[in-house]
């Protein structure tokens, strides 16, 4: 028999994304219009063995869904990786009459979800990174934000950087995946796409590129690296130095995680906040909320994160291939 859900807890744990408010948003008023009550928990899982836990009504999450960041708040939590911690969380959501709880975040947040539920608290992932690098979904909340934020990026700096005839290497976030570099790099034209899952450290091939584009005539050379990579700095001395063309390198950090987020990023994330609210509802746990083929679809815990990510091969083959 489906365990019945009267109060649902929710958090935001990792870091931070575009869209996270409209999904907190659409899980506080989705769930009110079940009959069901609401606590929102403060700075993920830290907060959550803090005891940083609210009622939240409707007017709570008024005037929110076009703010970047998280109105909860995010943080990282060590302890929370323990079993002992995270049978101390189980435990606060029992105190405080929490039936289910939606974890909105990446892989370790997912994994986190994953211990509740084996501890008997109803879980629901919602995909809340910039990075897309979660394997059951094609859209995670925040990545068409932040990818339109550091396209936008990428436009002025090429302006500038055809003005002084530069070569500019242009770094995106990204440590593990480089979706962000790579549709950017797409996106903005760029001569050379740098991405953790297939850059092979060879700056030689990146030097010829610029003296063959120089030599035909080509004024300014675009190169998108993933945060993954990095040094971009050095590696714009190393390329001057190699090439006689002047090298600048602009790092656009974290100003890829703020900001309004696009359309697609609130009705998205709308969408999969009012959906994990009835999965709960539904009696499901250790699910999460995904995107594929123009569905919104949920998939077991363990199953989604024991799925690998690639990046599209011929999206890369047709990166190279359109940067001539």
């Amino acid at each position: 028999m489906a365990k019945e859900i009267n109060t649902i807890g929710v958090l935001t744990s990792g870091g931070d994304a575009p869209g996270m408010n409209a999904a907190i948003r659409a899980v506080v008023r989705e769930a009110i219009a079940k009959g069901k009550k609401v606590k929102g928990i403060k700075r993920g899982y830290a907060g959550l063995l803090q005891e940083e836990i609210v009622d939240m009504e409707a007017k709570d999450v008024s005037d929110i869904i076009q703010r970047g960041g998280t109105i909860l708040q995010t943080a990282r939590c060590m302890e929370f990786k323990t079993p002992e911690g995270q049978q101390r969380a189980a435990e606060i959501c029992k105190k405080h009459g929490i039936d289910g709880i939606i974890v909105i975040g990446g892989d370790g947040s997912f994994r986190g979800a994953q211990k509740l539920a084996a501890l008997g608290i109803n879980t629901i992932g919602l995909p809340g990174t910039i990075d897309l690098d979660i394997a059951c979904t094609e859209y995670t909340i925040g990545f068409d934000t932040a990818v339109n934020t550091a396209m936008e990026a990428i436009d002025k700096v090429r302006d500038t950087s055809t003005s002084h005839e530069r070569c500019s290497i242009i770094e995106v976030m990204g440590r593990g995946a480089g979706y962000i570099a790579l549709w950017c790099g797409i996106a903005n034209g760029a001569e050379d796409i740098l991405l953790p899952e297939k850059y092979d450290y060879d700056e030689q091939k990146i030097v010829n590129h610029i003296i063959e584009n120089r030599k035909r005539g080509k004024q300014h050379h675009i190169i998108v690296n993933a945060e993954g990579i990095g040094h971009s700095a050095s590696m714009a001395k190393r390329i001057e130095a190699a090439t006689g063309v002047e090298t600048r390198a602009t790092i656009l950090g974290h100003m890829q995680r703020g900001g309004s987020p696009t359309c697609k990023d609130r009705v998205y994330a709308s969408t999969m906040g009012a959906l994990a609210v009835d999965l709960l509802c539904e009696g499901k746990s250790n699910r999460v909320v995904g995107y594929r083929h123009g569905d919104f679809v949920d998939d077991d815990i363990d199953a989604a994160l024991a799925m690998q990510k690639c990046i599209p091969e011929y999206q890369y083959q047709i990166s190279k291939n359109l940067s001539m």
